[in-house]
């Protein structure tokens, strides 16, 4: 088992001892919180020893009430703002917490105490320039709620257990290279999703799907300037793009789920994202765009299949659907995602888009959005068919739009049907490594592959009256051998044949027993 497999199921088995007091969707919040409070204060830990390493003196071992103490700590504090983004008091650290939770005297009882720490940490970053980062951030980790215990000292005796069984694990800060942590962190928001139902749409997409769109994007690129995601959830789909190039200049998301919210903020920190190099806002996207007079370079996104939205009057004078003369349907609002991040596309860079499969043949004002996109745009760069079930919480077939504003490909369209290459799992279909591979090496070499991939003119999509459906321009019909029905013949002779010496031989039985026979 490797350093980042035994942290895994570190993790999860203490996420497991909140398991039996609520739901899925619950416990994440709880576990995820206490875990993010221990990754802070081991940076703030470490940061502070660091700091008074020239004095020969250890962070924990300030005296917070002595003049020299306060002196160091003002110090320390002006500093950690500016690098870490955030400041921690030596009493206010996740080991001195669990350590007088475990009965250190009179201070056994700490949930009071711990809910003013959390507060704190949002509060030490007032006026600065990390403070809308770490805003409300514990908001949903409720150290008052019933689902932790019946009486006060039963929520205590909870959250103690599991502040105990966190200290004792080795987070591997120091493992910079291979971010253990952050690895770890994402196992556990994909667990929880695996058992969230519907809701895990909302704040997680399967990692294969991720891998696909951050491949997709990043074709031809070693470094992003920024990378966007309008419908972020917890973040994962940005983090995923970092890995497939050396740097990321900034990250930017929208999400309009406020829990959903604070898991993405806590997800960028994890991964050692500086609090400088994100900027996700918590807002409807679609009805209040936070980054509009902003371009990236890449963008990617998993938005909820045909979500309701207002589809206003007032947005035909919205530069992100005037050109188009349409909007999408008030009752799907998969046309409405992409005509906005078209729009905050930059000129050199590429979108990915996982849609439901509706998008491709819907008529209408989608079928018009459809039209425009390619004719008048000419941004469609390639449609990809995924298998059906690989989605927490849906079932449906899904589609990948891959869009760029200047296309290397101006006269044709990529179709690629992955629908039939996956394993098929107890409850999820699944994308296995080959799949991903071959998906993402035929879009870069925008191949034709008999009965996987097609290159179809423009003239041709046009012949098709724009309608997209992956079937009409990859044929995956397999012929059936010929049947030879003079060999069928004679078997059913055959058969008929050896049915009447049956019949016979058991007509035999049956007088020799002295019984009637059954036909």
């Amino acid at each position: 088992m490797t350093a980042k497999q035994k942290l895994e199921q570190q993790l999860w088995n203490i996420a497991n001892t909140l398991r039996g007091k609520m739901g899925a969707d619950e416990f994440r919040d709880y576990i995820l919180g206490f875990i993010f409070y221990k990754y802070l204060s081991e940076k703030m830990h470490a940061y502070g020893d660091m700091a008074l390493k020239p004095d020969g003196l250890l962070y924990s071992e300030l005296d917070e009430s002595k003049p020299k103490g306060k002196k160091y700590l003002a110090a320390i504090r002006g500093e950690a703002l500016e690098t870490l983004g955030y400041f921690l008091k030596p009493s206010e650290l996740f080991c001195e917490m669990a350590r007088r939770g475990k009965g250190d005297g009179k201070h056994k009882f700490i949930l009071n105490d711990l809910t003013k720490v959390l507060n704190n940490i949002a509060q030490s970053t007032m006026g600065t320039d990390s403070e809308e980062d770490f805003d409300h951030l514990f908001e949903d980790l409720d150290l008052t709620s019933s689902k932790l215990g019946k009486t006060e000292n039963a929520k205590n005796e909870l959250v103690v257990k599991v502040l105990t069984h966190l200290d004792a694990i080795d987070f591997r800060l120091e493992d910079t290279e291979n971010d253990v942590l952050g690895d770890a962190y994402e196992y556990l928001i994909g667990k929880f999703a695996s058992g969230a139902g519907k809701k895990a749409g909302e704040f997680y997409t399967p990692q294969a799907v991720s891998m696909i769109l951050a491949k997709l994007v990043t074709t031809g690129k070693k470094r992003l300037k920024s990378v966007y995601d309008p419908t972020c959830g917890s973040g994962s789909l940005l983090l995923r793009v970092a890995k497939e190039v050396a740097d990321v200049g900034k990250f930017y998301g929208q999400e309009s789920n406020p829990t959903t919210y604070n898991l993405c903020r806590m997800n960028m920190i994890m991964h050692n994202v500086h609090y400088r190099k994100f900027d996700i806002k918590n807002e409807d996207t679609l009805e209040y765009p936070q980054h509009i007079d902003l371009r990236f370079e890449a963008i990617v996104a998993n938005p909820p299949f045909s979500a309701q939205w207002s589809a206003s009057p007032l947005f035909m004078s919205d530069d992100r659907f005037a050109p188009y003369g349409k909007l999408a349907p008030a009752g799907k609002a998969d046309f409405a995602f992409v005509q906005h991040m078209v729009h905050q596309l930059d000129d050199n860079g590429a979108m990915a888009v996982v849609l439901p499969h509706g998008v491709l043949f819907r008529g209408a004002a989608e079928g018009h959005i459809r039209q425009y996109l390619i004719e008048e745009r000419n941004c469609l760069d390639a449609v990809i068919g995924l298998p059906a079930n690989i989605f927490y919480g849906t079932g449906i077939p899904t589609c990948i739009l891959v869009l760029k504003k200047r296309r290397k490909h101006g006269d044709n369209i990529l179709f690629i049907d992955g629908s039939q290459s996956f394993e098929k799992a107890t409850n999820q279909n699944i994308l296995r490594p080959e799949d991903i591979e071959r998906i993402v090496t035929t879009f870069r070499e925008r191949k034709s592959e008999d009965k996987y991939s097609y290159v179809a003119d423009l003239s041709e999509v046009r012949e098709n009256d724009y309608n997209l459906n992956i079937p009409r321009y990859v044929e995956t019909f397999e012929e059936e051998e010929p049947v030879d029905l003079q060999a069928v013949s004679q078997e059913l002779k055959s058969l008929d044949s050896a049915m009447r010496e049956t019949d016979a031989l058991i007509s035999d039985f049956c007088k020799q027993l002295g019984i009637e026979t059954p036909f």
